[in-house]
């Protein structure tokens, strides 16, 4: 069907939230304890605090909660591969494990409090004790997707300077081909069931240790996590994050974006190396004591999403009719009005689209009961003070296009990033006045609803109309024939530059007349939106040239138009 295959193509996270039926006669009363606590903090009565770690002051404090029955007998982190295996672990246990793997880590080998980590792993459970065991020592987790060429692991190695690395089979003859050119690089640990010469073995190593691990005391602002930006318009870029910046900030925000409760199961198909799996598989369901649901997913493919069912004490959930589905949230990019139709009138549910970044978490987004507009991604995050401004920094009047922007002064939100690592003047280009610029160009209506028209760079300038790649793309992505599109500029003698669409053509449409069906495609476009963002040059090709993260790479495709001047 055509909504499963545009589903697949989308590059999206996904987060499900899934109440499991068992957990209903608990009080729906479960606000969090851990979260609870902070409400002082929340109201401007107490200052933030100075030293936090979230291992144990929101993990830990889960545990101490659920061992004494206050706590529904929901699992922590629940785990599937889709053949039949399955872990659950309660917080207890998560404790348990996560200081095992955190011996390994300082005693095996021989990592400190500040340390850095390159863990590059697919959807399995040993990624989330490595995050957690990392927490606990303060060793800085840098995580890595496993798309990764030797390229890019190199890059990553050489800029980072970890001295540990942890991967799978697949990953590690990349490792070993570029390792040689690594100097900080010491330890290179395998999550494998059997051995590779030159490796410590993980799964063994940790079964071993001791459970009998004290947490190390860090800093709110120390570094916790390192994220690669997926490098679209240049070299990716370390993006540091703090125990405060990802751990403290769900503390201080309200229930919003995954409205969860300990009796709720969040499902985020997000790859490990994304921070949105950091968001939503770790630090915003933990903070409420929700489980965290993870199917391994080799590849993101809607057929095994949508059939996932009811088996045992698994989801309530079978093909188009989701029982206990309560809350879709999309990210990423835009979602296209038809595949947002198409999942609601298949599922009775709206798809809640929210926006942000490496460097700033969430921005906008959709909450639970907000009236949903399409094409918009939402109002502002709590913490963040969002507007448009100019390039002076003047924040422009509703409906009025420019650049999306976050208040970071007189004092920078809690969920900012730190700072590009060993890269002031990149950090200083991300500031203008007393903003925080995206790179991201949008508009925000007169009910504080934001729309996302595209990146300042992708903007397209044609006889002096500006128009937005993305509305192009959504119109032509409607259309039967298109499977894939990527719209950029290209140059033009009298108009300047013109739309052009690359357009990948749907495995199922057949057509040997391309010059009819590019005319097909311009009237439609100019049908759906104002005549004159029509493309008026359409190149059909196999593919698109993509990051290792799934996006376009429409620097790429622009250079290539703007190159044959």
């Amino acid at each position: 069907m055509k909504l499963l295959f545009k589903l697949q193509t989308l590059k999206s996270l996904w987060t499900l939230k899934l109440p499991n039926r068992t957990f209903h006669g608990h009080p729906r009363l479960l606000t969090s304890d851990v979260y609870s606590q902070y409400e002082p903090v929340r109201r401007g009565k107490q200052e933030i605090p100075k030293y936090f770690n979230f291992a144990s002051d929101v993990l830990d404090k889960w545990s101490e909660i659920e061992k004494a029955g206050k706590r529904p007998s929901n699992p922590a982190f629940w785990w599937i591969n889709g053949e039949g295996e399955e872990v659950k672990w309660s917080f207890e246990e998560l404790g348990f494990l996560s200081r095992k793997v955190a011996n390994v880590l300082t005693k095996v080998c021989g990592l400190q409090k500040g340390d850095r980590i390159v863990v590059v792993l697919p959807r399995v459970p040993e990624w989330w004790l490595i995050a957690v065991a990392c927490m606990r020592a303060g060793i800085v987790l840098i995580p890595g997707i496993s798309q990764l060429s030797a390229k890019d692991i190199l890059y990553r190695l050489q800029a980072s300077k970890a001295t540990c690395i942890i991967t799978d089979d697949t990953l590690t003859p990349a490792v070993d081909s570029v390792a040689s050119e690594c100097q900080f690089l010491k330890t290179k640990l395998i999550v494998s069931k059997g051995s590779r010469e030159g490796w410590l073995n993980f799964t063994d190593l940790y079964k071993n240790q001791s459970a009998d691990h004290t947490c190390v005391k860090t800093r709110i602002q120390d570094s916790m996590i390192i994220f690669f930006t997926s490098g679209t318009t240049g070299s990716p870029k370390m993006t540091e994050h703090s125990q405060g910046s990802l751990g403290f900030r769900p503390l201080l925000s309200e229930r919003y974006w995954l409205d969860s409760t300990p009796s709720d199961v969040i499902w985020s198909t997000a790859d490990t190396g994304w921070i949105v799996a950091s968001l939503a598989s770790v630090f915003d369901p933990w903070v409420f004591g929700s489980c965290i649901f993870i199917h391994k997913l080799p590849r993101i493919e809607s057929a095994a999403i949508l059939n996932v069912r009811e088996n045992s004490r698994r989801f309530a959930c079978s093909f188009y009719k989701f029982m206990n589905l309560k809350h879709c949230v999309s990210g990423g990019e835009p979602l296209n009005p038809e595949v947002l139709q198409q999942w609601k009138s298949k599922t009775g549910l709206d798809i809640y689209e929210v926006y942000g970044q490496t460097e700033t978490g969430i921005i906008c987004s959709g909450f639970k009961g907000m009236k949903i507009k399409p094409g918009s991604m939402g109002k502002a995050a709590p913490l963040y003070d969002v507007q448009i401004i100019d390039k002076n920094a003047n924040i422009l009047p509703s409906g009025q296009q420019g650049e999306i922007a976050v208040r970071s002064k007189p004092i920078k939100p809690l969920g900012f990033f730190s700072g590009y690592v060993d890269n002031p003047k990149k950090t200083a280009e991300t500031e203008r006045g007393d903003f925080y610029v995206t790179g991201d160009r949008g508009t925000v209506d007169e009910d504080g609803y934001f729309q996302f028209i595209g990146r300042d760079d992708d903007i397209i300038i044609s006889s002096g109309y500006r128009i937005g790649p993305f509305e192009v793309e959504n119109a032509l992505i409607e259309h039967p024939a298109v499977a894939e599109t990527a719209v950029v500029s290209s140059p033009d003698p009298i108009r300047g530059e013109v739309v052009k669409a690359f357009v990948v053509l749907s495995p199922t449409f057949s057509s040997n007349d391309l010059e009819s069906l590019t005319w097909d495609l311009q009237e439609h476009v100019k049908k759906t939106t104002a005549p004159y963002k029509y493309p008026r040059k359409v190149e059909f090709v196999q593919e698109l040239p993509k990051t290792v993260t799934g996006k376009i790479k429409r620097n790429e495709l622009r250079k290539k138009e703007w190159g044959r001047m």
